[in-house]
């Protein structure tokens, strides 16, 4: 059987819908999945009529779901009142409905009846405006429904993997977390994640921090105190990391195929790297939950909002990578 993913729509006053429903009206995802969207099909009726998108179909439960070309199926789920909802801005019955929909997909992920998750943007803005104080973003909102105090990042566009040690945390915050222990806790999940994904002996590279790596501490000390011993003692215990290796060049070698995977130090190490690459094509992948979840790694985009000219090659990226990880996670398990 194909892999059953589950995708939910977003913030609904941004172009989630849209490029779900143009995403799914590509004939080629039904050959590598089962997809089902997770909204309200309030919602997506209205994106399929105003712009003449994919028609959809009403389900009340998974076991309905006929996964026809050319038909999106919708498990609708209620998320108040959203009929006067105005496209391209940020509300905070937008940002509750997003949650909502987020919850009732993980419900469906922790019970066995979806393989993955799929998720189209939300609105950090409109979901802090709906009442939920302090979050913080998706992938942390994930690991709260699943508990999982820390769930991995990564970013695949084509065969280049990036995890990242830090995520949304000022550069000066970021740099003071870049620790041997840190660092030393982190390369051992990542070589458990990637043979959960069917790499057998995982080639890991860690990026430098600064300049050339530091130059022997010319430029800074952290890859001769923190991360040059953090990975020689991993290296003790068996893994196979390499690093400090200069963030000019590690993400290019990994792309050509001397490392299955690169730890990236922060956000936007990675993000430059893997977004300057294929910026459309770049997917976020967070692991280390009880099932696999992707996402397009671009926003709302509030100012194109319902005007049909989204773009949903990003959206049709992660369904696939979805199935394809989703795939290979349950033959890692059952083998």
């Amino acid at each position: 059987m194909k892999p059953l993913i589950a995708i939910t729509a977003g913030d609904p006053a941004g172009i989630g819908p849209e490029i779900v429903l143009k995403a799914l009206g590509d004939p080629a995802i039904y050959d590598v999945c089962r997809p089902i969207v997770v909204a309200s099909i309030e919602v997506m009726s209205r994106a399929s009529r105003s712009m003449k998108l994919t028609p959809v179909r009403v389900v009340a439960r998974i076991g309905d779901a006929r996964f026809d070309k050319g038909t999106v199926d919708v498990l609708d789920v209620a998320a108040g009142y959203l009929s006067e909802l105005e496209l391209g801005k940020v509300q905070p019955e937008a940002g509750g409905a997003a949650l909502t929909w987020i919850r009732r997909a993980v419900e469906l992920a922790l019970s066995g009846q979806v393989d993955a998750i799929c998720t189209a943007p939300i609105n950090k803005e409109a979901v802090v405006r709906s009442g939920v104080a302090g979050f913080r973003g998706h992938t942390e909102f994930f690991g709260e429904l699943c508990k999982v105090s820390d769930p991995l990042t990564m970013f695949v566009v084509g065969s280049l993997r990036i995890l990242f040690l830090t995520r949304h945390l000022s550069l000066a915050e970021a740099v003071a977390q870049v620790t041997a222990d840190r660092i030393e806790r982190f390369i051992p999940e990542v070589d458990k994640v990637l043979r959960e994904l069917g790499i057998n002996a995982p080639r890991i590279a860690v990026a430098g921090l600064n300049p050339h790596s530091g130059e022997g501490g010319l430029f800074g000390s952290e890859e001769e105190e923190e991360i040059r011993p953090a990975v020689a003692r991993a290296r003790e215990k068996g893994f196979d990391v390499t690093g400090p290796v200069p963030a000019d060049s590690v993400f290019y070698q990994a792309r050509t195929g001397r490392f299955d995977a690169v730890i990236s130090l922060y956000h936007d190490q990675g993000h430059i790297a893997s977004k300057t690459l294929d910026f459309e094509r770049t997917v976020s992948v967070t692991l280390g939950l009880p099932f696999v979840r992707t996402s397009v790694d671009h926003g709302t985009a509030f100012d194109i909002a319902g005007k049909g000219v989204a773009s949903e090659v990003s959206m049709k990226e992660a369904i696939k990578v979805a199935a394809d990880y989703a795939a290979r996670v349950k033959a890692s398990r059952e083998a």
